[in-house]
């Protein structure tokens, strides 16, 4: 084809269909620090610089050294699957540190489902295989924190074995594919439900392949049956190893060092806490050489503590480091907690590195120097590059040490990434922080949610409820097992002088005169006008565990759901009577749209979405929504009048966090499938920020509040090409112009490459010529691998998706020689 010479204007824009991907999110946990129990350290053996860690319900974690901070590997898991966020055990492959495998599960969700999964490049990607119908693990059950009951044959990497709780040990010699259990060890379950407490392979006995010497640990006391297993042969055959303590102690963890000698940790029970006969008060540390069959009593002297935690240096067979678990002694300031110690003569004497000198820095995270203390310290690691280096795991995070044999020793609060507390409530105040109460540490006040917060204080411990004053975002209150106000935005908190039933949720009048209190498990609410000096109870609200909302206009109104009918308060809070029905089987959480008064939204599960705008007397259902999870409001769009919607739902078949700008009417997706958290765990809410467009965050069951916000810094790389290739720029906005001159015979064409994790859906290209020229267009894509290539018309659309890694390119068969060049910016 022919063209007079000219200029060429190409324009791609984004066409944004119904419940498609919106503009690129960055999705991470809001920055509290911690507050979880990270119950595994395991740091490569081969690979300088590349750690991992497990917690009980937040899943698990990989150190990058480039941003100092714990990567997240689990975030990936659905609603559906939400168990597998509890890890129960983590081995890493001793020969490539890219290789790791989890075994994860929880009982009390997901129905018990248990699977391993297996990754091969660092945890960025998994395979799942499902093992619950073998054996079931419980990330989150007594024990958790003992030795790793997952691991990788350090002779033969496709062979790996795995302790359970109830079914004995498994082995798998296709890199965890399937898995067969192993006759020659004849143990079922033990009284604590834990069964075996480690696994550990002997390096030293696979100079020839696979480890021929192995050791399980059993989570009983030898009264009950042996607790520890040993086979020469591979797993073919175990026998019970002889000896050991004679007291009720029961094994926690083992480490062998490089001369084949196992050092292993006694608890009188499963730990991390004493429950009924496992009073975990009494332990002690002892060394077995399988050469000989020799035991000895290794006990720091004088420190008859429960142990848990053991390692022992690669490069020193002496030099050792333990740790005592739920051991309750001086650490710091007012903090009580447990014990490290370090020996360099294989245990015949220790020294107690927090009576030497303890020092703890909070890398940022204000709250954990407040009385906090490393405690429940099952795990302890050295690194096996530098033995200075230390790792401790504990109830509230992970702690690390960069020279253990400082005369004061120094432990950072390492948990940069590290997000794992269980949230249930939070709210975005206008012109004001981000408010959150949360289990354990109280909640937070985050200014920035990058950035560490401040704890509630006075603190209380677990948190559940929170209210906002919507017309003075200066007045707040909090339940736990007391009851908190503020009139100065958090800044400062006050004991209420009664409470009538601990935890439960609040409600503030819109002027914040009012606070109504649903206590947990109560069917009766009660009202005060002098934040909790003396209450009343309100009439019509017999509703157990209610959640009432108050009108964020009228400060007479109030509304809650009992499940079928919207209640009603006009007085106040005095009383309450039902009005319409949004429809049955909805969450307990409502919501009023911000600035609008009787504006109601009712989440309605698998019945959808429903709206009232005459304060609940009428409902209407969104048409668009088939599934309603949880709703929740955030500032306008720039071009919207109407408050942003977020929604944890389903709008045709796309599934997860979706936003409306139109108040219902169209939707996209803001998370994708690598940001699911398993969900909105125990709170299911959402809610988006009162001061920023674009930003939302989530609850979930193990790994804080999440929070997702448009990433606007170039991710989709634009090159300009005319037989050959062009410049490159990052781009970020919702349309392109591209500009090309041509004299004769080229190709002029614009390639569109996703450097994002996800998916690129709906695009459409419209050419126009300056000349009129008639142009022959075409796309060529690389799709999955294949470079088709499509002609097409102008005007025409793209029908298909842009993969992560992929190319789309726009182009054209022009008579011209200029190669076209790049003038504006492409959609993101």
């Amino acid at each position: 084809m022919k063209a007079q010479h000219g200029l060429a204007l190409l324009m791609a824009a984004l066409v944004m269909p119904l419940a498609c991907t919106a503009e690129n999110y960055r999705w991470d946990a809001v920055a509290m620090g911690g507050g979880g129990f990270v119950t595994g350290v395991i740091p490569s053996k081969s690979e300088r610089g590349v750690v991992y860690a497990r917690t009980d319900v937040g899943g698990a974690y990989r150190w990058d050294q480039n941003s100092a901070r714990w990567i997240p590997l689990t975030d990936w898991i659905g609603e559906a699957d939400i168990g597998l966020l509890g890890i129960e055990s983590l081995a890493v492959d001793p020969r490539n540190a890219a290789n790791v495998y989890l075994l994860a599960g929880t009982s009390y969700f997901s129905n018990g489902k248990t699977a391993i999964l297996r990754s091969s490049d660092y945890g960025k990607n998994f395979t799942v295989i499902d093992v619950s119908s073998q054996f079931k693990a419980h990330g989150n059950g007594m024990g958790r924190q003992n030795g790793e009951k997952l691991q990788v044959d350090p002779g033969a990497s496709n062979v790996l074995y795995t302790g359970t709780r109830r079914n004995g040990l498994y082995r798998s010699s296709d890199y965890g594919a399937t898995w067969n259990r192993l006759a020659g060890l004849d143990l079922t379950t033990t009284p604590n439900d834990n069964g075996i407490s480690f696994v550990l392979l002997d390096p030293t006995s696979a100079t020839a392949g696979a480890a021929k010497r192995i050791f399980v640990g059993v989570s009983r006391l030898a009264s009950v049956g042996p607790n520890l297993y040993f086979s020469a042969d591979g797993g073919a055959t175990f026998t019970a190893v002889k000896g050991g303590p004679t007291t009720a102690l029961m094994p926690q963890r083992a480490a062998i060092s490089s001369k084949g000698k196992l050092y292993i940790t006694y608890a009188n029970g499963a730990g991390p806490y004493p429950v009924t006969g496992e009073p975990m008060d009494n332990g002690q540390i002892w060394e077995y050489n399988a050469v000989g069959g020799n035991w000895a009593n290794i006990t720091p002297a004088g420190a008859a503590h429960p142990y848990s935690g053991i390692s022992v240096d690669p490069a020193n067979p002496k030099h050792l480091v333990a740790s005592t678990i739920n051991t309750w002694l001086p650490q710091g300031a007012n903090s009580y907690g447990d014990r490290v110690y370090t020996s360099l003569d294989a245990g015949r004497s220790w020294t107690d590195v927090v009576a030497r000198g303890f020092a703890l820095d909070g890398a940022g995270v204000g709250w954990i120097s407040n009385g906090a203390s490393i405690h429940w310290a099952g795990a302890i690691e050295f690194d096996p590059f530098d033995a200075k280096n230390v790792w401790v795991g504990s109830g509230n995070g992970l702690f690390k040490t960069a020279n253990i044999d400082a005369a004061t020793t120094t432990w950072a609060f390492d948990v940069a990434g590290i997000e794992e507390t269980v949230p249930f409530n939070f709210e975005a105040v206008p012109n004001g922080p981000l408010v959150s109460v949360i289990g354990d540490f109280d909640g937070f006040l985050n200014t920035d949610p990058a950035q560490y917060g401040i704890q509630h204080s006075p603190q209380m411990g677990t948190t559940s409820g929170l209210a906002v004053a919507a017309l003075d975002g200066r007045i707040m209150a909090r339940a736990g097992s007391s009851l908190y106000y503020s009139s100065n935005g958090g800044a400062s908190w006050n004991k209420s002088a009664v409470i009538n039933g601990a935890q439960g949720q609040l409600a503030l009048s819109a002027d914040g005169y009012v606070l109504l209190h649903s206590p947990a498990d109560s069917t009766t609410s009660y009202r005060s006008t002098n934040y909790g000096g003396s209450w009343t109870p309100v009439t019509g609200l017999a509703v157990n565990n209610a959640r009432p909302v108050a009108d964020p206009v009228n400060p007479a109104k109030f509304y809650a759901y009992d499940g079928g009918s919207l209640l009603a308060s006009v007085d106040g809070g005095v009383s309450f009577v039902a009005k319409g029905s949004p429809g049955s089987g909805g969450s307990s959480i409502i919501r009023v749209a911000p600035g609008r008064e009787g504006d109601v939204w009712v989440c309605l599960n698998g019945g959808g979405l429903t709206r009232s705008t005459d304060s609940g007397a009428s409902f209407s259902k969104i048409a668009s929504v088939n599934q309603c999870g949880a709703i929740g409001f955030g500032k306008a769009a720039p071009a919207s009048s109407y408050p942003t919607l977020y929604m944890i739902g389903t709008v045709g078949t796309t599934q997860g966090v979706l936003r409306s700008t139109d108040a219902g009417a169209t939707w996209v997706r803001v998370n994708d499938d690598a940001h699911q958290y398993g969900g909105s765990g125990n709170a299911h809410m959402i809610n988006g920020d009162t001061n920023v467009y674009g930003r939302v965050y989530m609850s979930t069951a193990g790994r804080g509040i999440a929070y997702g916000q448009v990433d606007d810094s170039g991710d989709v790389a634009v090159t300009a090409v005319a037989n050959g290739p062009g410049t490159s720029q990052p781009v970020n906005q919702c349309s392109y112009v591209v500009t090309a001159a041509w004299q004769g015979g080229y190709n002029a064409a614009v390639r569109i490459t996703n450097n994002r994790s996800t998916v690129i859906s709906g695009w459409s290209v419209t050419w126009t010529y300056t000349d009129n020229s008639v142009v022959q267009g075409y796309w060529n894509a690389a799709v999955t691998g294949s470079s088709p290539t499509y002609t097409a018309t102008p005007n025409q659309s793209w029908n298909h998706d842009i993969y992560p890694g992929n190319t789309v390119e726009f182009g054209m068969t022009v008579s011209g020689s200029a190669i076209p060049v790049v003038t504006g910016d492409a959609c993101n």
